[in-house]
């Protein structure tokens, strides 16, 4: 997919993707996921300029005083010096510097990112499993696992992503908005919800897990009911 996007043919020359490489480092196992390199592979298929690349370490640090990252060709990174010096003085050297010092090189960042990864990966766990014991065997249903970021992907019955997290909410467990996953939050088939297991304690997860699953049951044979 990566590739394609990188490659594909476009009606406008000053076609550009804004690339949100979110959770390059964020791994939920051992194994150390690369993500396809977007610049290169629009340099190599002609488009050089094609990308342009957003990150920061909001997620990495600490949220609200992290360091944004930009990347893109030296052609783009021209043209956005030459725009954002009008609208800034200059970036956070104290912040920098403090970054610098504490995460020190790639080693450190690896690091940090596995002490992450030991705080959150039983949470990605128990989820998987709560899901699998109650909502296996339920057509329509399916859900992702997997090895970085900070979401599990839950596709439920059609029709059905609003009701569950209405449900879930009357009963306590606040979810991301049905269709946060799609342009403008609308999923044309309100089937997909993110779930974000990550800040509540493993005993929260655990209860808040079955109680979606326990939402998702009621809203499938709630659609079944006036199918």
């Amino acid at each position: 997919m990566i590739e394609r996007l990188a490659a594909m043919k476009t009606a406008a020359p000053d076609f550009r993707l804004f690339w949100d490489n979110a959770y390059a480092v964020h791994h939920l196992t051992v194994e150390r996921i690369e993500i396809a390199n977007i610049l290169e592979l629009c340099a190599r298929h002609g488009h050089p300029n094609r990308a342009f690349v957003f990150a920061s370490t909001s997620k990495i640090t600490h949220a609200g005083a992290g360091l944004a990252l930009f990347a893109a060709s030296e052609d783009n990174v021209r043209w956005y010096l030459a725009r954002s010096a009008r609208r800034i003085i200059g970036p956070d050297k104290v912040n920098q510097l403090r970054h610098v010092r504490f995460l020190k090189d790639t080693a450190g960042i690896s690091r940090l990112m596995d002490g992450h990864r030991t705080l959150i990966a039983p949470k990605f766990k128990k989820v998987l499993e709560v899901f699998h014991e109650k909502l296996s065997a339920v057509a329509g249903v399916k859900w992702t696992r997997p090895k970085g970021g900070y979401f599990i992907c839950l596709d439920v019955p059609r029709g059905c992503a609003r009701r569950v997290v209405h449900l879930a909410g009357e009963a306590g467990v606040r979810l991301t908005p049905a269709g946060a996953t799609h342009p403008y939050g609308k999923d044309p088939e309100d089937r997909t919800i993110r779930i974000a297991p990550t800040f509540p304690e493993l005993p929260a997860v655990a209860e808040a897990a079955e109680c979606v699953a326990l939402c998702v049951l009621l809203a499938a044979a709630e659609s079944t009911a006036t199918a």
